[in-house]
Formats: structure tokens, sequence, C-alpha cells
């Protein structure tokens, strides 16, 4: 039996498309390969904790969003936010 692509694969693909960013695009701020971001993408290679934050701050989005965990694509406030008048 083939294993299922994570559910953030599909995820991903819709916020870099929603910015208009390629594979190459996104593997460049990363610092790696189109190859590389794109077996991440596709569920290929388990993505590392530090890229899915990374990838949450740069597509403006929340690591629970991108996991599926909810539906509010919306990033959650920065801690200690609140203390630099931000809210």
């Amino acid at each position: 039996m083939r294993p299922t692509r994570p559910i953030y694969s599909d995820i991903l693909k819709e916020l870099r498309r929603d910015r208009h960013l390629t594979q190459a695009d996104m593997g460049a701020m990363m610092g790696i390969s189109q190859a590389s971001y794109c077996d991440y993408e596709n569920g290929v290679r388990r993505m590392p904790m530090e890229m899915l934050c990374f990838l949450a701050d740069v597509l403006d989005t929340s690591t629970d969003y991108i996991l599926g965990r909810t539906c509010e694509a919306r990033p959650y406030p920065k801690r200690g936010a609140h203390r630099n008048g931000a809210l």
C-alpha cells in the first residue's frame, strides 16, 4: 500500500500559488534547491520544524494552518507583541 501525502502538501501549494510564487522562488528564499522544496511540498521528505516555522512566517499564516489543524489562515499574534504596542 502506497503512503498518502501529508495534508500540508495541498495547503502549501495553495498558499504558494495564491502568492504567485514558484517552487524555485520558495527554494531560493529557503536556501535550498527547487527540487528539495518540491520534495517537502509533496511530502516526499519530512519537513523540519524550523522550515515549517519559516514557511508560516513567509506565507503569513500559522503552522497549525499549514498542518491542517485549523481552517483559520490568519497567523496568531506573535508572543510579546502586546507588550510592544502591536495589540
